[in-house]
């Protein structure tokens, strides 16, 4: 019979026990007893046990004591207490001591059999469960990619996708996660056709689309029941994702009121999509009404300062001028740690715009720095990285205190990123963006097939940079590199996560609304 385990069992009264022993025995598990703390320490030290079941009524060296020795000799050894008692502080003791479960005498067979696979078997039966859902939810997912999807149906899908990634992040199955990549991979050519064939006829109004991100302080922000005073917190470059991941450490401190996915624009970068979303006006048309706050890509400096001066022209046209408000950009952890420092002047604002911009800072990162390319190596690492960020980060701090003034919170972005590694020849004049997933110019080389071609910029509501030009946007893994030192752009760049073009991860993005609690 296979070896289920090694056990070891310390109890003064342990031939009582027998039967429990032979049942587990029977089970292959191979179980060493002992009858007192002493034996159990001498025994912990000189063999190796998968977990050990503890009495913590022991003459001698008692339970207790005998636990905090094991955990000193072996600190990640899973020792089970054993009780008769059911005083507190016995429990809260054994709790506090990090004991891998907890059971009340007299205690039965099913009781320690699934307190075993529970602390022995978990991993495993959860990973056996889990590949077997998917497996039967892949089918469902494949039969709606043959379907003509909506607006609404893309997203619910999307959402599955994301869900089943994060669920096979926490499994050991390799094969499972390369059958979930190509059927990302399928998803996102699907997704990528469907913008093509309407992305311009939804920004044109000849067909209903979905909520787009210029429109969401006007939709959803101004159109809300509450008159909380609201924190809205922008993360640069947050993809759906990442924030699934995130999710649980904002729940420690809000309620979550609402969810739901909305859509980025084209191109999916903060020059057009964060200036839209804070002039809650298309590219073209802030260019048009607002030349002064619009740069061009052949411009110098910051394309993104004056978001605040957008911002407030928003505000006025929504009439919503004698509104109390701030504005704040995080670029760095020091204005970060500053802002914690000077919350308290945010209080008595009725809502507070925080954009903070470490997301993009990685993702940026990852290209030019080797050690966090390797930290980030794929794209459970990246959202790994992205939770630890913010556990360390001063925007914890800032939720912290969000929650402590009684503010709710609204969580967006601007764009997601894509993990690119399809490069894609394109030919352009010397004057040429470098942005990786789109371009614009003119006599721009490259095959139709491969790319998404807004001839007219009018028509996609971006600003014309000079005559002819055209703005050209990679789909789904591809990035744009020239032909002159491709190897050198392809080896560079390869693998790294980029934004500008289409995909699912870079458009379609979260908007959240959450309670303090």
């Amino acid at each position: 019979m296979t070896n289920s385990g090694n056990i070891l069992w310390a109890d003064d009264e342990i031939d009582l026990l027998k039967p429990h022993i032979l049942f587990l025995e029977s089970k292959g598990y191979l179980v060493q007893a002992v009858t007192n703390g002493l034996d159990a320490l001498e025994k912990v030290e000189e063999s190796y046990y998968d977990i050990v079941f503890l009495d913590e009524n022991m003459p001698g060296l008692s339970g207790l004591d005998t636990l905090t020795r094991i955990k000193a000799i072996k600190p990640n050894l899973p020792v089970v207490m054993i009780t008769k008692s059911e005083e507190e502080h016995i429990m809260e003791d054994a709790i506090g001591s990090k004991i891998a479960d907890y059971l009340i005498k007299p205690v039965n067979q099913n009781q320690i059999l699934i307190s075993l696979k529970k602390n022995l078997q978990a991993n495993q039966l959860v990973s056996d469960k889990t590949s077997l859902n998917y497996q039967q939810e892949f089918r469902q997912l494949g039969m709606l990619l043959n379907n003509r999807l909506d607006v609404s149906e893309w997203k619910e899908l999307y959402a599955k996708l994301v869900y089943w990634e994060l669920q096979l992040d926490k499994i050991e199955d390799s094969g499972m996660s390369e059958i979930f990549e190509m059927q990302k991979k399928e998803a996102n050519q699907q997704f990528a056709g469907f913008i093509e064939d309407n992305y311009l006829n939804w920004l044109n109004g000849i067909d209903d689309g979905p909520l787009f991100i210029h429109n969401l302080i006007k939709e959803r922000i101004f159109n809300r029941e509450s008159n909380a005073k609201t924190l809205v917190l922008i993360i640069d470059n947050l993809r759906y994702d990442q924030w699934k991941v995130l999710e649980p450490v904002f729940t420690k401190y809000f309620v979550k009121q609402k969810e739901e996915i909305v859509f980025s624009i084209l191109p999916t970068a903060t020059q057009y999509a964060r200036n839209a979303f804070f002039a809650g006006l298309m590219p073209s048309e802030i260019a048009r009404k607002h030349p002064q706050y619009w740069k061009n890509e052949e411009d110098e400096g910051s394309k993104n300062i004056f978001e605040k001066e957008l911002l407030e022209l928003n505000l006025k046209r929504l009439g919503k001028s004698a509104l109390r408000y701030s504005y704040n950009k995080i670029t760095n952890v020091n204005a970060g740690k500053k802002l914690v420092e000077q919350f308290h002047k945010l209080k008595e604002n009725d809502v507070n715009f925080l954009v903070y911009n470490f997301v993009d800072m990685l993702s940026h990162a990852r290209t030019d720095m080797e050690v966090i390319r390797e930290l980030a190596d794929d794209e459970s690492a990246y959202r790994s990285l992205t939770m630890s960020w913010l556990e360390h980060s001063p925007l914890l701090d800032v939720i912290k205190k969000a929650a402590e003034a009684r503010m709710e919170l609204i969580v967006t972005t601007d764009h997601g990123t894509i993990k690119v590694n399809q490069p894609v020849k394109i030919a352009g004049q010397r004057n040429t963006n470098t942005n990786l997933r789109y371009k614009v110019g003119r006599g721009l080389g490259y095959k139709e097939k491969e790319v998404f071609v807004v001839r007219e910029p009018q028509e996609g509501f971006l600003p014309k940079q000079k005559m002819s030009s055209e703005f050209v946007f990679a789909k789904e893994q591809d990035f744009f590199v020239y032909p002159n030192n491709y190897n050198h752009f392809v080896n560079y760049y390869g693998n790294t996560f980029q934004h500008g073009g289409i995909s699912m991860e870079e458009i379609m993005i979260p908007y959240v609304e959450m309670k303090a609690k």
